[in-house]
């Protein structure tokens, strides 16, 4: 959650599993959109000597789907290789690292950048150099240092970065997977206890980040900034994938495994908790598994989600319209499976046609907002979720305030939604480090020497 070991398989494949996916109109330089991919979820700070690194054996993508039929027309890939200076040592580094260039770091870790269009490749860069972890004052004195050492710049006015960041993702895990508690309202529960404040299930972890930064005129279909809201062509898709190569050999003279053959999908994320929450757990690998314009197979789960027929009986008597709401959830499908037509929200559409996908839909001509609400969309903020995902938008109140009804009128004006439906919240926030105001905008990862089990990460 959002995506972290959402599926059975995946959940065994950490390097592998993608956890979040953002895409937003860039606060400090509006004129590019921000592409983010976390990957390996739930980091131990202080998990060394091997500490987590990108898999050299798994292909990296983020696509951008344009055309309306949700398939990917623009994919970026990256790809990793790590190399090891000293090998008569144990050690991740051996002395103080001050430089991503410093040969005291013994594991350094490398990529390429790919651009994938209308088929044919394109290699943007290559051997740019990821950050190391944070490893602690000793080890890594200024990581603030390190970390922007690792944002290169290619062509003209785009960014990118891949390494660890503290996540930013919050959510109360422990008390939602306890039979669907949310602690400010556990008194309300069907085994009920006293209120209580939202404890976040991601502080204190780390995750890996690629994030993309390009102009707008590379991502939409006509090649064209658009400034008109209301323009099919000013809506982008976007989602993240991971993918492994068929087969995997075990080589017993150098003792290490290869792969062969083709790459096949293993993770995918567009929507945050779609799999998580929505998708059964008998059919959550294959839908990692499969494209999103193949998605409709499972509309059923989103128009009559589990989760909406679990709130009354888990609350007894707080939901009692949602309760009698039997009409297939017209609203769910547009937030998540096609986008929001013309005519929902006043002055406002991010819908990418009727083919039903699971996609993160931006609409690149809403401007930054002067004063973000994390709360997006339903709290009047239209360049937030699900306008896109920055990475401070409170998905989890978003999601569960619409699964409880909130966002039903917008389709049915017959409804009127159960009074909790606009105060439902797991009552967290982010209690990692503090995010950033420029790219790659999530904080400063937990450091291994600084962090303590069980309480916020420090950098």
């Amino acid at each position: 959650m959002s995506s972290h070991r959402e599926a059975p398989e995946i959940s065994k494949d950490p390097v592998a599993d993608n956890t979040d996916v953002y895409a937003f109109v860039s606060p400090d330089k509006p004129d590019t959109v921000t592409l983010i991919a976390n990957f390996i979820p739930f980091q131990n700070p202080f998990g060394g000597p091997n500490f987590y690194e990108f898999g050299d054996d798994v292909l990296y993508q983020i696509h951008i789907s344009n055309g309306g039929d949700g398939k990917a027309d623009i994919s970026y890939q990256f790809r990793f290789h790590a190399e090891i200076r000293n090998k008569k040592t144990f050690l991740y580094n051996t002395g103080p690292i001050t430089s991503i260039k410093d040969k005291t770091w013994n594991r350094p870790q490398y990529y390429s950048v790919t651009r994938v269009e209308n088929g044919r490749s394109r290699i943007l860069a290559r051997d740019l150099a990821a950050p190391p972890v944070n490893v602690g004052p000793r080890s890594t004195p200024n990581y603030a240092k390190l970390a922007g050492e690792a944002i290169h710049t290619f062509g003209t006015n785009r960014k990118v970065f891949a390494g660890q960041r503290a996540d930013g993702f919050f959510a109360d895990l422990g008390s939602i997977f306890d039979l669907g508690t949310l602690r400010p309202f556990q008194a309300a529960h069907l085994i009920p206890s006293a209120a209580a404040m939202g404890v976040n299930g991601l502080q204190g972890s780390n995750v890996h980040t690629i994030a993309l930064q390009v102009p707008i005129s590379d991502l939409t279909r006509d090649g064209k900034k658009h400034t008109d809201v209301m323009d099919p062509k000013s809506v982008i898709g976007v989602y993240a994938t991971a993918s492994r190569q068929q087969s995997k050999i075990f080589d017993d003279l150098l003792g290490i495994s290869h792969w062969h053959g083709p790459h096949k999908q293993v993770s995918r994320l567009g929507n945050p908790l779609f799999n998580e929450v929505i998708v059964p757990m008998a059919e959550k690998d294959k839908w990692n598994s499969r494209p999103p314009h193949e998605d409709k197979k499972y509309a059923q789960y989103v128009t009559k989600p589990e989760l909406a027929g679990l709130l009354p009986a888990l609350y007894p008597g707080v939901f009692p319209n949602l309760a009698a709401y039997k009409k297939p959830r017209a609203d769910l499908a547009a937030i998540l499976l096609t986008g929001i037509p013309k005519g929902v929200v006043p002055g406002f559409q991010n819908y990418t046609g009727p083919v039903q996908a699971d996609m993160l839909r931006l609409n690149v001509a809403v401007p930054p907002a002067k004063t973000p609400n994390p709360l997006g969309l339903v709290a009047g903020d239209a360049a937030g979720f699900p306008n896109g995902r920055r990475v401070f938008d409170d998905v989890v109140t978003v999601e569960i305030r619409a699964v409880a009804g909130l966002t039903i009128p917008l389709v049915d004006p017959s409804f009127t939604p159960d009074g909790a439906a606009a105060a439902v919240a797991d009552g967290t926030s982010n209690t990692n480090s503090t995010y950033l105001k420029v790219f790659p905008y999530l904080g400063t990862p937990g450091g291994g020497y600084q962090s303590k089990p069980g309480v916020p990460a420090a950098s």
